[in-house]
Formats: structure tokens, C-alpha cells, sequence
């Protein structure tokens, strides 16, 4: 058994069983004693607990969490970050994962991707707007419960966007068959590289297979970065065209040409929805296949030289000629000219040479220039180096300072200048923040230090409108202008309120319920696609059990459809003394059903079945001779009858019968007093 299954958790938490295991952590599900819900508990293993870079990565999924609030995002409700046991308490998500849907059912119908899809993207839309990129959408960690509503899982490897940068390992940043090139190639990573994975989901929903897959991480991210997708629709023909086209935009290989947000792709999604036909006539890059035109092609050529020592025993064997004084004169003279030829051409590159070496000139002064400007100044006669450094008082991209400076001494062309440049990627160290002083006091000293704070303000045990917590956390290295959220402390001042279950109960009921709780806000809403009864509720947000403020708003999904007409059997016992005719009339609700209204002989049949056919509540009156016998009760939604009433059955009176006389006149004829007369006809 676990180790920790059967304990009890600082307390508080019973663990219950081990239901799932991870790289790095272990989830359980466990009972909250106090609150009294169901929570799942994911508990950072032992093996982690000195490594700094699991620790912040398991810290970073519940601060990247808290500031989610989307019905499709699992919630956190406590975090422990001791050094014995590091633990998150979340939202417990009774269903299974995607991917193992996706491999009970292997190819899923297309209305069912899309439904599933506008979930996935409704809350990344939201993670986006909060500055969190997720980096591991993958089935894995998408739990689909059994309404079909999803919830988005595990930000282990989550980032704020504005510093969502990390390097491709040996062992890849997420699941290599759903990460995008970028990431594959440690670049740097945001919402479209959510999109990316998404788009691989919906390849593998619609057709049952990866887009790549091999017998390594190395070869599948290789793929990742090279290789084209084969078409969906060659794999699967029942592909709309529509959909197969936005599969592959969100899965283009360059970040620009893919969906640039959630809500981008949400929108061509919703358009293919209400038109299944559409057609969007993207023209993809993937589509320009190479058909060998235009490759160069190398020829061999003959050498175009002569082999130097070719013929040269030839010419050992010709007679070498005499030479006469006059021709050596000559070549004296001509000797003695090439001599003074050299001498003065050798003086003559000498000042060449001089002439030519780089001139000593004056440093010019290019502080307060933009770049473009001192580069038009430099004229090409100093190299540049640059430094980055960030200032309010010059307009960006303007050089600071300069070393040497302008005008403090001469240097030769070519010579190097080190210019201090006014950028945005300068980084800055967050400066320790203590939070007990006011949030205003906070937010002046991240801005003073060029860092954008973004404020949320949550419940907590600190006092009202202080600080509660900052992240990043102080002497984290981020670029200037970088996000830093402050969580500010609301107090606690709102009524938390365990969210009770109404599905299966009527709006009505539902909403009786919602208010006798002590909320506040709900809202009723209807989907056409649920097959319940009118007005049955089919799903809630948030689920049961979830503790909430009496303020949360509260949405109750209901079903719009009329009740389906239901056949219900009811066993009538007949009093089976009697032998004659009965008449039985039965009502339904006060109505006479002719249908099943009829006359019986209880002696032959002392028992008849009444299929009788409902859309509601009903009561049945069954009458024998007119005469009240029995009354059942139909409950519609579970299809039973029950008897509520039962009365005797008085039998018809019967005159007695006196044994036939011998006549031989005329037969006896029976009056109405009972007495016997002969009659002659």
C-alpha cells in the first residue's frame, strides 16, 4: 500500500486512494473533514523535494491555477509548501482522461471534437487573458466528465507569458507529440503554442492516429520541426472540409501562420458550427509540395588545364640553342631595367601601403541619437557594440551613453565604440516587496522599478486591502515591463457556502434550493441538445461540493425538451369468486380510457394487466359495475405504480334456482315474483 493512503493529511485531509501518478507528484483522493467535500490531493514525491527546479515548478502550477476562475479550469483549494510534504488541494473530478477516451473510442464523430474543442479553447481563452501560457495541452491532462464537460488539468509547466522562455532538454518540455516547434526548438513559447497542441488534439480526435509518431522523443520532435502531416481527410473521408481546414491552421509549423488567440479559432469553430458545409480556402505553406523543378544540378566538366609534366621527357631530348654575345647584352640590359622596375615599385607600395593604414580621428559624440541615426553619423568608420539599459528620460531605442565618450580622445577607423542602448529588454530583478505595507505603496515600487503590476484581490486571512502574496517572487530576473501579479487581500468577508447537488431536480426546485442555501446570484440556462425532461436540470457550475461565496454566480444547465410518453404496468387483482360478466372502466387523471375499459370474468382471469401510457404523474381509478375497487399512483420519472386505495366488491345478487319440472303441457315460466306458472301457448 502507499504511504500516505489510509492517513490523514495535517489534520484535515483523509486519503483515501491513490489515483493517479505523475513525473513528479502522486494525486489522491481524499475527504476534507472540515469543509466536508470530496478533493483530490497532488503530493510533490519524496525523491523531489530537494530539487529546486521541481519545487518551483510545482509551486508555479498552484499560483498559476489561483488566478483561474473558469468552470472548464480544475480549481484549487489549499496549497502546503512545508519541507517534510509539499501538496496542492484541488477541485476532485470524478470521470477520466481524454486520451483514454480517445482510445476507447478511437475515432470520434466531428460534432463531438467540436464540442469538445470550444471547451479546451473557452479556457485557455481565459488562462491567455490572465498572462498564462499552459505549454502542456495534451489529452492527458484534460478530464472529461461523464455530461461531456471538460476541465483543463496539471499547469506544472506553465508560464506567464511575459517570461515563457525555456530551453529544449533531453528531456522535453511537455509531451513531445502535442508541443509545438518552437518549443521544441527552447524558443520562446505563448498562447499560439496552446493552439498548436490543440490543433494536434482535434488530429487525433478526428482520425485516430498522431500527426507524428516514432520510436524516440528525439525522432518525434525532429518531425515536430521538419516533417508535414499527412491530411486528415486522407485518413478519414467523413471529415467536413471546413473542419479539417482549421485542424491545420492551428497546426501550422510558423507561430504567425496559425490562430493568433483562442478566441480567433473560437470564432471560425463557431462558424463551422452553425454552417457545417463552410469552406474557408486558407492557403497553407505545409500545401507547397516540391514536384523537382528548380533543382540545381551539379555537371562534371573536363579540367581545363594542361598536365605540367606532360612531354617533359620530349623536351630533355630536344638540342638546347647557342647563344651569341649580342643576345646576352640584350638580356643584360633588360635585367638591370627589371631591377629599377622593382626598386621603385616596391617604393611606391611602401607609400601605398602607408596611405592606406587607418587615420587617428576625433570619437564622436552619438549620445541621444537612435540607432538609425548614429549609424548614418558613424558612416561605417567605428564598429558598435551594444549594451541594453532602460531609461524614462529618453525616448527608447536612444543611445544613453557611449565609451569612450564623444570628444575625449582620437582613435584609429575601424576601432570599436561601446554604446549604451535605452531597450525594453533590459532585465530587472524584482525588488523584495514586504507585504505588510499598503498595496499602493506596492504597486509605486514596481513601477518605480519599470515592472507592470496587476492586481487581484482574493480572500484571505491577511487583513483587508494588504498584500497577501507577489509573483514572480522577489529577486526573480524578468524583462522591464514584465507583469508582476499582487494578490490583495478582500478579507474575509463573504460567506463561503458548500455548493449542494441539483442535477435531476426541476429549475424551479433547483433554484429553491440555490436561495434556501444562501446564494445570491444564478442564473437558468437551457441547451437543446439535452435529451431530459423539460426543465430537468442537466449540469451546475460549480459542481457539488464545491465551497463557494454566497455571491458566486451560478449557472443551472436545463434540459428544454417536453416529457417522453411512458408505458407503465399495473397487475389489477380481480375478485375471482365471481363467474359473471363485470363491467371494468378504468380513469386515467378523471378521464375515461375507452382503450383499456372493458368487461371481464374475474373467475376465468383473477388477474389484468393495464399498460397505461403517461407524460407525467398520473392517478388511475379502476371501477367494477361502476363501483370504486381500486386506485394506483404512477410516479413518471422512475415509471412505478403504486396502489393507494382498495375497496371490496359487492357481486351481484343472483335469484336461486329450483330444478326443473317435468312438464307436459308447457314449459315453466319464471315471474318476476319468483314464483313457477304454467303457461300454455
Amino acid at each position: 500500500m502507499d504511504k500516505y493512503t489510509g492517513k490523514k493529511l495535517d489534520g484535515r485531509y483523509e486519503i483515501r486512494e491513490l489515483i493517479g501518478v505523475g513525473g513528479m507528484a502522486n494525486v489522491y483522493h481524499c475527504y476534507d473533514t472540515i469543509d466536508a467535500r470530496e478533493v483530490a490531493i497532488k503530493i510533490l514525491k519524496d525523491e523531489f523535494l530537494d530539487n529546486e527546479d521541481f519545487i518551483r515548478r510545482f509551486k508555479n502550477e498552484s499560483k498559476a491555477i489561483a488566478v483561474l476562475n473558469h468552470p472548464n479550469i480544475v480549481r484549487v483549494y489549499d496549497v502546503s509548501f512545508g519541507d517534510m510534504i509539499q501538496y496542492i488541494v484541488m477541485e476532485y473530478i470524478d470521470g477520466i482522461t481524454l486520451k483514454e477516451y480517445i482510445d476507447m473510442q478511437k475515432v470520434l464523430e466531428w460534432k463531438e471534437v467540436v464540442h469538445l474543442t470550444t471547451q479546451i479553447l473557452k479556457a485557455l481563452q481565459h488562462a491567455h487573458e490572465n498572462g498564462i501560457v499552459h505549454r502542456d495541452i495534451k489529452p492527458h491532462n484534460i478530464m472529461l466528465l461523464q455530461d461531456g464537460t471538460i476541465k483543463v488539468t496539471d499547469f506544472g509547466i506553465a508560464r506567464f507569458s511575459s517570461n515563457a522562455t525555456r530551453t529544449m532538454t533531453e528531456q522535453a518540455i511537455g509531451s513531445v507529440h502535442y508541443i509545438a516547434p518552437e518549443q521544441a526548438r527552447g524558443e520562446k513559447t505563448d498562447g499560439k503554442t496552446d493552439i498548436y497542441s490543440v490543433g494536434v488534439m482535434m488530429y487525433e480526435m478526428l482520425t485516430g492516429k498522431l500527426p507524428f509518431d516514432a520510436d524516440s522523443a528525439v525522432s518525434v520532435a525532429l518531425m515536430q520541426l521538419q516533417a508535414n502531416a499527412k491530411r486528415p481527410r486522407e485518413i478519414n473521408p467523413d471529415i467536413p472540409e471546413g473542419l479539417e481546414e482549421i485542424t491545420i491552421k492551428a497546426m501550422q509549423k510558423n507561430p504567425d501562420d496559425r490562430y493568433h488567440s483562442a478566441v480567433e479559432m473560437l470564432s471560425d469553430i463557431e462558424r463551422f458550427r452553425l454552417n457545417p458545409s463552410i469552406v474557408f480556402n486558407y492557403q497553407f505553406s505545409s500545401d507547397k509540395r516540391s514536384g523537382g523543378k528548380g533543382e540545381s544540378v551539379r555537371k562534371k566538366t573536363k579540367p581545363q588545364y594542361e598536365d605540367p609534366n606532360a612531354d617533359a621527357d620530349a623536351a630533355y631530348e630536344e638540342d638546347m640553342p647557342v647563344r651569341s654575345p649580342a643576345l646576352s647584352a640584350i638580356k643584360g640590359v633588360i635585367i638591370a631595367a627589371v631591377i629599377t622596375l622593382l626598386v621603385f615599385g616596391g617604393l611606391a607600395l611602401y607609400q601605398g601601403y602607408v596611405s592606406s593604414q587607418p587615420k587617428e580621428i576625433e570619437v564622436p559624440n552619438f549620445v541621444g541619437m537612435t540607432l538609425s541615426e548614429a549609424n548614418a553619423a558613424n558612416e561605417g568608420k567605428f564598429y558598435f557594440t551594444y549594451v541594453n539599459r532602460y531609461s524614462d528620460d529618453i525616448p527608447p531605442d536612444s543611445i544613453i551613453e557611449q565609451s569612450p565618450a564623444g570628444g575625449s580622445k582620437k582613435m584609429k577607423e575601424g576601432s570599436t565604440i561601446e554604446l549604451v542602448v535605452n531597450s525594453a529588454d533590459t532585465s530587472v530583478k524584482i525588488p523584495y516587496l514586504n507585504t505588510s505595507i499598503g498595496s499602493e505603496e506596492i504597486i509605486q515600487r514596481l513601477e518605480s522599478s519599470n515592472l507592470v503590476p496587476k492586481v487581484f484581490y482574493v480572500q484571505s486571512e491577511q487583513t483587508a486591502m494588504k498584500v497577501d502574496s507577489v509573483y514572480p517572487p522577489a529577486g526573480t530576473e524578468v524583462k522591464i515591463g514584465s507583469t508582476v501579479y499582487v494578490f490583495v487581500s478582500k478579507g474575509v468577508t463573504k460567506k463561503i457556502i458548500n455548493m449542494p447537488s441539483i442535477k435531476g431536480y426541476t429549475a424551479e426546485e433547483a433554484v429553491n434550493m440555490l436561495k434556501e442555501a444562501g446564494f445570491t446570484d444564478y442564473s437558468v440556462e437551457y441547451d437543446d441538445n439535452e435529451e431530459g425532461t423539460k426543465d430537468e436540470v442537466m449540469r451546475q457550475n460549480p459542481l457539488q461540493g464545491s465551497a463557494i461565496p454566497e455571491d458566486y454566480k451560478i449557472t443551472v444547465v436545463c434540459a428544454r425538451g417536453e416529457n417522453k410518453e411512458k408505458s407503465v404496468n399495473i397487475e389489477v387483482d380481480l375478485p375471482s369468486t365471481v363467474t359473471s360478466e363485470v363491467r371494468m372502466t378504468v380513469l386515467v387523471d378523471g378521464a375515461i380510457d375507452q382503450n383499456l375499459s372493458k368487461t371481464v370474468i374475474p373467475a376465468y382471469s383473477p388477474y389484468y394487466n393495464l399498460t397505461v401510457k403517461v407524460k407525467d404523474d398520473a392517478n388511475i381509478i379502476v371501477l367494477l359495475n361502476d363501483d370504486r375497487y381500486r386506485e394506483y399512483s404512477i410516479k413518471y420519472e422512475n415509471g412505478s405504480s403504486q396502489m393507494t386505495q382498495k375497496y371490496d366488491f359487492n357481486a351481484p345478487t343472483q335469484a336461486p334456482t329450483e330444478a326443473p319440472q317435468t312438464v307436459t303441457d308447457a314449459p315453466a315460466v319464471v315471474d318476476g315474483t319468483g314464483d313457477s306458472q304454467n303457461t300454455v301457448y
